[in-house]
């Protein structure tokens, strides 16, 4: 049976002029919900992750803590359990995937709290980069909405930079040879490792490699760290879905619809919320200096850098028990006031 509960959103009209017929949202809840709702914590998905690659970081002293808040993690469309290239019915499929954005994410989030929860207002929104794109676009596109933001190792709008990156891994997922007229007719084995290669090098620091700190963690040689712990990662999950969340990661920006049309500083500015921007210091693709220039808009937020040598996995330092309580430490303040 499955570990998560599913949101009916019937049909679903996407930004980007699709609508799906009938689509659906995969949440899974922790801790009790207060009699006046005000204890929510919403905390989104990141790139490849179900709710199960992130709930480690929820417990009674971890980051987030379920004796005290009700914690929705909502997993993104396109991530595999939500609606997704590899769940959708035809048309959609076979070559006619739909594109998802963040404003697609939100909405349907939106609608998962007031609808089932009654909820309209977050004590906090907390994520870590696609999960931290969300959050960031929750604090502008419901500024009255959110009271606190912790965004991790992430950005407000994709830089040409990180679109270099993301471009990088969508080549070599469909030069496969499994790759024919816009899909994939079979499962594309060689390109899924070669894609969990190229991604090891960009998530992680120079500096975790020289330090040899993949040792530190049980893996007994560089190969057997790629081999287990990435190509392992991205083996699960279907190409077609990955394809996806690259998409909606590469049109990532808060000012992206009507109301800012493009105008990233006044959405930005829009921020009301109490917010903490905690970029890695060795993160290769949110580097610390787009998270300085962010933040310096942002009227509430401030930039409090992970000092890390984990790149940009410094923000889900599931085997880094320092960086964690630096998050934890984040959220502490946040929630403190």
């Amino acid at each position: 049976m499955a570990d998560y509960e599913t949101f009916e959103l019937g049909p679903l009209s996407l930004q980007r002029g699709l609508t799906l017929p009938k689509a659906h949202l995969a949440y899974k809840t922790y801790g009790q919900l207060a009699p006046d709702k005000s204890n929510v914590i919403l905390y989104p998905t990141s790139y490849a992750a179900h709710h199960t690659d992130i709930d480690w970081l929820i417990g009674p002293g971890r980051v987030l803590d379920p004796n005290r808040y009700f914690i929705i993690i909502p997993n993104q469309l396109g991530n595999g359990l939500s609606s997704s290239p590899s769940n959708l019915a035809e048309p959609f499929g076979v070559g006619r995937n739909p594109v998802f954005t963040h404003w697609d994410n939100v909405h349907a989030q939106e609608r998962l709290l007031r609808e089932r929860f009654g909820v309209t207002k977050l004590a906090l929104v907390y994520g870590w980069s696609m999960g931290g794109q969300q959050a960031l676009h929750w604090g502008a596109i419901f500024p009255d909405r959110v009271e606190r933001l912790c965004a991790v190792c992430t950005s407000a709008r994709t830089s040409p930079h990180n679109k270099v990156f993301l471009e990088g891994i969508r080549a070599t997922l469909t030069a496969d040879g499994a790759w024919r007229d816009g899909r994939f007719i079979e499962r594309p084995i060689r390109a899924l490792r070669a894609f969990s290669r190229v991604y090891a090098s960009w998530a992680m620091s120079q500096a975790f490699y020289r330090e040899k700190l993949w040792a530190t963690i049980g893996y007994t040689s560089l190969e057997d760290y790629l081999v287990r712990a990435w190509e392992g990662n991205y083996l699960r999950r279907a190409a077609e879905d990955l394809l996806s969340m690259i998409e909606t990661w590469y049109q990532s920006d808060i000012s992206d619809n009507p109301i800012y049309g493009g105008n990233l500083e006044a959405a930005l500015e829009a921020i009301k919320a109490r917010a903490i921007i905690m970029p890695s210091t060795t993160d290769l693709y949110f580097p610390l200096a787009d998270g300085e220039a962010e933040t310096r808009l942002m009227p509430n937020a401030e930039l409090r850098p992970i000092e890390s040598i984990w790149g940009h996995r410094a923000g889900n330092p599931v085997q880094c028990p320092e960086d964690e309580a630096v998050l934890r430490r984040a959220v502490e303040d946040l929630l403190a006031h």
